[in-house]
């Protein structure tokens, strides 16, 4: 079907009001109690409408109505569940298209290429016990039906979204199967980006009190998030595409992630048993100059002092580490969240190590990002007073090694004016 240009934007507004109204008048779209014949006639319409919707989403106001859809998916969900019939597969086709439906309609985009900055939620996301229903469909679909589990996972992806503890076992369990190497790389991506949304729930790991989860999370989940971006470690990975060498914004996840997890030590003999810190080390070279390597020093520099002397971290130059510290400050602006700010102390301990290989140039260039990085400390600390002692003691750990660094530079300018008269 051809459409003129100027007849898409009110063909597809009309078709997202007027269909919305119809899949919920039909409560979840239960065609065995339809005696009107409107259920059926929508959801086989549902096949033409949403490849409708879906390039006019420029042309149409997006419907505020996410998660009153959602619910009308819920209630298919749960018919496909209590079905009698020995086949209840109608009913999630059904749910795959309401699902299509829901995100046309909300304006939100499902292509894999745009999955690290597709956010569903434009206010504060749903209580956990409104989105339990979609971890018990992604426990019961991930093995068969790649296309509904990649929605799922979009929908459980988005920050603030969490299960509830009921569910949190299942949960965990899916999020791992649907990593593993078998999965295309979307359905790997989009539970790493589930993942790296409960990075700080993962990382206090002795928190979570139920024995079963948190053995599962250190000893399945841990591989899983390094299948999610190196399926086949021993194959030779492509220079480019989704499971290339380097992804800047999948890398930036994982390293995100990982940065997370190495805050806590019972995390630490996992990261190196499970390969990530030598999948870290590989990356060094390929993040030069990037965010990448604040996470990279954050994630080296906490797990290197209590580790004896690996063969990996040998490897890492004493250039590469001096780069990688002045990078890190470079980028130090972007924190956000307490615990970036927590890392800066280490930073400054580990930048002093290698300060002696810095040149005059790099010494200015990291004046000027401590600089940079004390500026955004006054802004934080003026926002939230709460942070107390602790954000005063990182400020002062800050500005005395501004100073260490400018009376450096001082002492080099003298040197060469001593040699060059």
């Amino acid at each position: 079907m051809k459409l003129c240009s100027s007849a898409l934007p009110q063909l597809a507004q009309s078709l997202l009001t007027q269909f919305q109204k119809v899949l919920w008048a039909c409560d979840g779209g239960d065609v065995d109690k339809d005696t009107t014949g409107v259920a059926r006639r929508a959801w086989k319409l549902l096949d033409v409408i949403c490849p409708i919707l879906e390039p006019a989403q420029r042309h149409y106001v997006a419907s505020s109505h996410t998660m009153q859809n959602l619910d009308m998916c819920s209630k298919i969900y749960s018919q496909a569940k209590s079905s009698k019939q020995f086949y209840p597969w109608k009913f999630l086709r059904n749910l795959r298209n309401a699902l299509h439906f829901t995100f046309a309609a909300a304006g939100i985009s499902r292509d894999p290429g745009r999955l690290w900055y597709t956010r569903v939620w434009r206010g504060d996301s749903p209580s956990p016990e409104n989105l339990d229903w979609l971890v018990d469909c992604l426990d019961y679909i991930h093995s068969h039906d790649h296309e509904t589990t990649y929605d799922i996972l979009l929908l459980l992806g988005n920050p603030g979204v969490r299960c509830s503890t009921a569910k949190q076992h299942k949960f965990i369990k899916s999020l791992v199967a649907c990593m593993g190497s078998g999965k295309p790389y979307n359905l790997r991506h989009a539970a790493l980006r589930v993942v790296h949304n409960i990075r700080q729930e993962m990382a206090s790991i002795h928190a979570i009190n139920d024995a079963n989860v948190r053995d599962m999370v250190l000893t399945e989940l841990s591989p899983a998030i390094l299948t999610a971006v190196y399926p086949r470690p021993d194959s030779t990975p492509a220079d480019h595409g989704p499971d290339g060498v380097f992804d800047y914004h999948r890398d930036e996840c994982y390293l995100e992630l990982v940065f997370a997890l190495a805050r806590n030590s019972n995390w630490h003999s996992h990261l190196f048993g499970d390969h990530h810190i030598d999948r870290c080390i590989s990356m060094i070279r390929e993040v030069r100059f990037m965010p990448h390597e604040f996470y990279l020093a954050g994630i080296l520099l906490r797990i290197v002092p209590e580790q004896l002397s690996p063969t990996s971290l040998n490897s890492i130059t004493d250039r590469q580490w001096w780069v990688m510290m002045s990078s890190a400050w470079r980028h130090a602006r972007i924190i956000d969240d307490i615990h970036y700010f927590e890392f800066l102390p280490d930073l400054v301990e580990g930048t002093k190590k290698y300060m002696e290989i810095a040149s005059k140039s790099d010494l200015k260039d990291l004046i000027r990002y401590v600089d940079y990085t004390l500026t955004t400390l006054e802004e934080r600390d003026s926002e939230q007073r709460e942070q107390g002692e602790q954000g005063e003691g990182v400020a002062v750990a800050v500005k005395e090694f501004r100073t260490v660094a400018s009376d450096m530079l001082d002492k080099m300018i003298k040197s060469d004016e001593v040699i060059s008269p």
